[in-house]
């Protein structure tokens, strides 16, 4: 679930003296998750992972926590996905308000927690650790109270309980729901 689709649809950063410029490597993680959102997931999975090494482990935390972020989705293998919802909550530790509000005056880091521990509690509980995945379910709940009350917000809510419904059953089984699931 992305929390932080609204960072990608907006491609400029705003600046406080003036107009908002262009942020190219926010409108090219964009176009890749457009990619892969109409089904050339392996050319989005070679984007985003050649705008990574251009990024680097020490760039913009936004960038970072964005790109990792929808990498994640891409990955059908829970494992896989696992790394990039580790290295996208890592990043966004490391993602100010301000530059948040920088890139979208209408986003806050907080807004982006829900869905970061709501993707790394499902992937555990795929993976059958499930005491990460309670543990981190914890965090999303907990988070939760940043969402929007919107349609989007009301789709993490759910998400968020029927990944904690699965994790109690001990199901791993994927959910159709799921960004990165098979179609």
């Amino acid at each position: 679930m992305a929390t932080t689709a609204t960072v990608t649809s907006t491609t400029t950063t705003a600046t406080t003296a003036g107009p908002a410029i262009p942020d190219p490597i926010m409108e090219a993680i964009g176009h890749a998750v457009t990619e892969g959102r109409v089904g050339d997931r392996a050319s989005a999975r070679r984007e985003l992972l050649g705008l990574w090494s251009e990024i680097g482990v020490t760039g913009d935390p936004l960038h970072r926590c964005s790109l990792a972020h929808y990498l994640a989705d891409l990955y059908e293998d829970p494992a896989q996905a696992l790394a990039w919802n580790v290295r996208a909550l890592d990043a966004a530790d490391a993602v100010t308000e301000r530059r948040v509000q920088e890139h979208d005056a209408g986003l806050h880091i907080a807004g982006f927690y829900p869905s970061l521990h709501l993707n790394l509690a499902d992937d555990y509980r795929r993976l059958g650790s499930f005491a990460a995945a309670a543990e981190h379910i914890q965090a999303a709940e907990a988070h939760a109270p940043s969402l929007p009350q919107t349609p989007y917000g009301d789709l993490l809510r759910r998400a968020i309980r029927q990944v904690a419904e699965a994790t109690a059953r001990r199901d791993r089984s994927p959910r159709r729901s799921a960004p990165g699931s098979p179609a």
